[in-house]
């Protein structure tokens, strides 16, 4: 098993470099046709610059490209890992539950609750140490997105394909994801693991705070963020326009509030603490401040602690089509112009 990065992923951006090469040569090449059409007699023109070659100052703009693309990936230094280690590391496992129901569309916190939740999710996710990370989502059920893991890029990568048609049994099940956390914590020890509830908590369907005091009463510590206003908004249809809002049986636009009540008494459950997002402060940095201050859990995790640099084979790379660059002339060579004499006679 080996692992591939760069060591210095920022030259990489140098490559957008190309398609500009290749923008200006295009141009250029237009340039000229359009002066020849001014000069008149384009017939004279071209046996005039017989001896220029038209394809070889494209074979020589490929070379130059493929020479610059094969420098900057070496000086980005390509790497593969040759050792895989268990590294020991200390933190905290972090279950986040999403509500991904349709009130979470709400446009109260913009650009809407889910959205808001998402961005404010991968901020934290990037703000983690040595913790693991886990996502379940939820609406009328709950249900696993990513198992608790070290692999925060897989975290951000599972999380950005999250949205409400995920779980298409609509409501607020928050004891399920509750419950259903509670079975994907990894190990018995509960000490060192908190549960965050993002959500609007309306339509709850389930007793979410006898739940909390069941995961309490194994160690597990639930923080709650309230995602929407007390005052309520419309539920935008999902793929309409911005004025087309879901109505009720009677024809009556249906307004979603936040249930602050529910979740202050789950967070109460749950050891934990409830925090009102907004769109000012989403609530995930008071929950970091939170989760900073447990007790860190000793855990094994495998890491590549040794890599190999490739940078060497890219840069050779890349002198070597410099040089065949170089030594490729504008002219037509011989052998074609020979080539060229014959067909004309035939």
């Amino acid at each position: 098993m080996n692992l591939f990065r760069f060591a210095h992923e920022e030259y990489l951006w140098a490559l957008a470099f190309i398609p500009v090469v290749w923008g200006i040569f295009l141009v250029m090449v237009l340039t000229k046709k359009r002066s020849w059409k001014k000069l008149g007699n384009t017939e004279l023109l071209k046996q005039l610059s017989a001896d220029t070659s038209a394809s070889k100052p494209v074979l020589k703009l490929i070379l130059f490209c493929l020479a610059f693309a094969s420098l900057v990936i070496g000086l980005a230094n390509p790497q593969i890992g040759t050792r895989l280690e268990e590294a020991k590391r200390e933190g905290v496992d972090v279950i986040i539950a999403l509500d991904v129901s349709n009130s979470m569309l709400a446009e109260d916190i913009r650009p809407n609750r889910l959205e808001r939740s998402k961005m404010a999710i991968s901020r934290f996710i990037d703000q983690l140490k040595d913790d693991r990370i886990g996502l379940i989502v939820f609406a009328g059920k709950a249900y696993v997105q990513l198992p608790v893991t070290t692999d925060f890029a897989a975290a951000k990568l599972f999380l950005s394909s999250v949205d409400n048609s995920l779980v298409p049994t609509q409501g607020t099940a928050i004891g399920a994801a509750i419950d259903l956390s509670m079975q994907s914590f990894v190990g018995d020890d509960n000490k060192h693991k908190a549960l965050v509830i993002i959500t609007d908590g309306e339509n709850h369907e389930d007793d979410a705070a006898g739940e909390a005091k069941k995961a309490a009463e194994e160690g597990i510590v639930i923080h709650t963020i309230g995602m929407g206003s007390v005052e309520g908004s419309p539920i935008p249809v999902p793929g309409g326009t911005k004025s087309n809002f879901m109505k009720d049986e009677n024809g009556n636009v249906v307004v979603t509030k936040l249930n602050q009540a529910l979740l202050e008494n789950i967070a109460s459950e749950g050891n934990g603490i409830f925090v009102r997002g907004s769109n000012a402060d989403d609530g995930l940095q008071t929950i970091l401040k939170e989760i900073e201050k447990m007790d860190k859990k000793t855990f094994g995790a495998k890491q590549f602690t040794d890599y190999e640099d490739r940078f060497q084979y890219f840069i050779a790379a890349g002198w070597l089509f410099l040089l065949v660059e170089w030594i490729i002339s504008n002219r037509v060579s011989k052998w074609m112009k020979k080539l060229n004499a014959i067909i004309v006679e035939r």
